[in-house]
């Protein structure tokens, strides 16, 4: 009963921890460069991470085109996503508009799946995913009234659009490589290659200069703890038990609660129109994950076999 309703809570619980990001680079970012910030913070995470390790004995992955793929999903999901994020809000872009840019992955995700991991994409998931959509330039819009979009250049975009690709293809490669993973060895193993590339980024193109301030230690401690020990497990989590569109549509609901808690921490408005731009997020996702719509390729076939007694046509 417990675990079914961890299970039932949990993409809530991930949705809420994961826009807590966007409040913590804002509130460290002043004091550090986005992958000085970042090989920083993977240094105090594999840290805790070797603790957690060794004192459970966890098992390590010892197939080397697994470690392979735990790389690769690693440097995708924390270097270059985070990278990106990071990125974008130094070179100037708001940071609702890398919230919004980064909201196109459940669409990104759902044109892709088909191909990539044989998943099928029904009519009810394409309507809640395109009104999803609107709810998140809903909610966005009104947070980007009166910015001055010559205040940065297409390199802080192009940062913002790495970001969402980099997550994008990160989630869809856990899911087809890196299921079967231990969390702990494998995000340990991630973990690794994200700071074997954030690390040398940091040297070569910044002054890896911190400003040790209390907001600053305080927002890494929360981004370590709460994001890449917390909110990251869950994600993982969430990839291995469910479909990679389901999934990726939680994301939608990032932007609306960032705008909650920035109205809670920062008073920040929430107009008439992000209300209604929440409530249509939130009835999009609902179309999303609500019932099993999507069903794999391979799952199509079997229950093809089993009520035919031969393989489904096709």
């Amino acid at each position: 009963m417990r675990h079914h309703a961890w299970t039932t809570a949990m993409p809530g619980v991930f949705v809420l921890l994961w826009s807590t990001g966007f409040i913590g680079a804002k509130f460290g970012l002043p004091y550090a460069e986005p992958f000085t910030f970042l090989a920083l913070r993977f240094i105090v995470v594999i840290a805790l991470l070797t603790v957690v390790v060794l004192a459970s004995k966890a098992v390590w992955p010892r197939n080397p085109r697994l470690i392979a793929h735990l790389a690769v999903s690693g440097i995708l999901v924390h270097a270059i996503y985070l990278g990106g994020v990071f990125g974008a809000i130094r070179h100037g872009v708001p940071a609702g508009l890398v919230a919004l840019v980064a909201g196109l992955q459940p669409l990104l995700t759902a044109a892709v799946v088909g191909p990539l991991l044989g998943e099928r994409v029904g009519g009810r998931q394409w309507l809640g995913l395109g009104l999803g959509l609107i709810g998140v330039a809903m909610v966005l819009s009104t947070r980007l009234t009166g910015v001055r979009f010559d205040g940065f250049g297409w390199d802080g975009m192009s940062f913002a659009v790495a970001a969402l690709l980099a997550i994008t293809g990160g989630t869809l490669y856990q899911k087809r490589f890196c299921t079967g993973m231990d969390l702990r060895t494998g995000t340990l193993v991630q973990y690794l290659a994200a700071l074997a590339v954030s690390l040398p980024v940091a040297m070569a193109f910044e002054t890896m200069e911190i400003r040790w301030t209390l907001p600053f230690v305080l927002a890494l401690g929360w981004l370590v703890l709460v994001l890449s020990l917390g909110a990251i497990s869950l994600l993982m989590t969430l990839i291995r038990l469910g479909e990679a569109a389901k999934v990726a549509s939680f994301f939608y609901l990032v932007p609306p609660v960032t705008a909650v808690l920035a109205f809670a921490l920062f008073g920040e408005a929430l107009t008439p129109l992000a209300l209604a731009g929440m409530a249509a997020t939130a009835v999009g996702v609902a179309l999303v994950v609500q019932r099993p719509s999507v069903r794999s390729c391979d799952s199509a076939a079997a229950a093809g076999r089993s009520r035919t007694g031969r393989p489904a046509p096709g």
